[in-house]
């Protein structure tokens, strides 16, 4: 004979008040997910066991069971999901600068002759001046925050550019003005194709 496990969870109410805030919260929070941790919680302090709390909100019995397990240790400010911290910047906010201020000085005698500092340049001089290595597109996408730009703008084709097609046009030769002469129209009527040799010879 097989036994239904049923498993209750220890908790209480930590305040009085607690029941009436979290019917509030339950009510008013947006966030599905959100609203679902507050009611594990009720559920669970209402003493309703963990799988039936899990089928009845579609959610696992280990997330049941965190959220009242978080309740009963730390109270009802500790139900939601803490914020991961963003990832840290590889520069330290002074080391942006001095590699802000690296590239607007413009190539040394390190980037080997060269006349201006690109993308590639500017991955280079991240990994072997300031020790850190950076993707390509992470390069542009610093540069990008530090206000700055590692590409030229291409060059304007002459018909974008007025001062070239002004002085394009001061020298072209001249146009006549005298009209074209107008093609002569076909006497045949239209509709109509004379045949070659099928017209009548003049006696």
């Amino acid at each position: 004979m097989r036994f239904a496990w049923r498993q209750m969870m220890d908790i209480a109410w930590h305040a009085p008040e607690d029941r009436a805030e979290l019917t509030r919260r339950i009510g008013t929070e947006k966030n599905a997910k959100q609203r679902d941790r507050l009611r594990a919680v009720l559920l669970a302090l209402e003493g309703q066991e963990t799988l039936r709390i899990a089928r009845m909100l579609g959610r696992s019995r280990r997330f049941v069971q965190r959220w009242a397990y978080v309740y009963r240790e730390r109270g009802l400010a500790a139900v939601s999901p803490t914020r991961q911290a963003g990832r840290p910047a590889r520069l330290a906010p002074e080391e942006q600068a001095c590699f802000k201020a690296r590239m607007l000085g413009g190539p040394t005698a390190a980037d080997e002759g060269l006349c201006t500092l690109r993308g590639r340049e500017a991955r280079k001089i991240l990994q072997q001046e300031f020790g850190q290595p950076y993707t390509l597109s992470g390069v542009y996408a610093l540069l990008e925050r530090l206000g700055l730009s590692c590409l030229r703008p291409r060059p304007r084709h002459r018909k974008n550019d007025l001062e070239a097609m002004a002085r394009w046009l001061a020298g072209a030769p001249l146009l006549s003005g005298k009209s074209p002469r107008p093609t002569p129209l076909s006497r045949s009527k239209p509709g109509f194709r004379t045949k070659p040799g099928s017209a009548s010879r003049a006696p």
